[in-house]
């Protein structure tokens, strides 16, 4: 029976935060948001190990990681992360490559997605457990999307939005497809700004699963008041 694993890339230090702290340290109430994001997949059951790649040197994460294991969750593996988010996820994969078999199943999580919950991950987990090669939480565009020309300040087109959709995490695939995807990209210097792009680029097709726009990624001191308040009015980790 295939297990479950988890890789969140947590190396980057957020610069768009305006802040001399990590957006991942930062504090929503009484926990930091690498907390909120990490609890949901340390205390699900079928959740085996949660490894969290962060920069060398990072003195805040022991903390946080004696925090955590103090309150039972202990199924942290730390390793090092990297330059880039995809060199720091395959770092992760590396560092479960002796316990984690091919078929089984990884999650990426962003360390600043401090809204997604219990329920939502078990509803990405049914969707995609019977797919051959996994899918990715994300969400319908609303908006209008228009498409701009080179110089970027024009409009060249008006997009199609019901074919857009806008990708979170987690991202879910099988272990040793997600692992050599992200190699053979990284080799052929691909662009990979998620899990699926590589994955993509390596001829499969993910399957969409439908989230919540609550979900969202901390990148500015905006997104932090708003994911305080969703942490603060609704139980997401329930």
């Amino acid at each position: 029976m295939a297990r479950y694993w988890c890789v969140v890339p947590a190396a980057g230090i957020g610069s768009r935060m305006q802040s001399v702290v990590p957006k991942q340290y930062l504090r929503i109430n009484d926990r930091t948001v690498i907390e909120h994001a990490l609890t949901p997949f340390l205390i699900a059951n079928d959740i085996d190990g949660v490894v969290v790649a962060v920069s060398p040197g990072d003195a805040t994460w022991p903390q946080v990681e004696h925090s955590l294991n103090t309150q039972g969750m202990r199924k942290l593996i730390t390793t090092q992360g990297g330059l880039t988010r995809a060199q720091s996820v395959l770092n992760g994969l590396a560092a479960l490559q002796a316990r984690a078999a091919d078929d089984d199943w990884v999650l990426v999580h962003d360390a600043a997605r401090p809204c997604f919950g219990a329920q939502d991950l078990r509803h990405l987990m049914v969707q995609v457990a019977n797919h051959a090669v996994g899918g990715i939480v994300a969400i319908r565009a609303k908006d209008t999307l228009k498409q701009a020309e080179e110089r970027a300040d024009r409009i060249a087109a008006t997009i199609d939005r019901t074919q857009v959709w806008q990708a979170q995490t987690p991202q879910m695939f099988r272990f040793g497809l997600l692992y050599r995807s992200l190699q053979a990209a990284l080799a052929a210097k691909v662009s990979v700004t998620d899990e699926s792009s590589a994955v993509e680029w390596a001829g499969y097709a993910p399957l969409l699963v439908e989230g919540d726009a609550r979900n969202l990624k901390v990148t500015t001191p905006e997104d932090l008041a708003l994911a305080r308040f969703w942490l603060s009015n609704a139980e997401v980790n329930s």
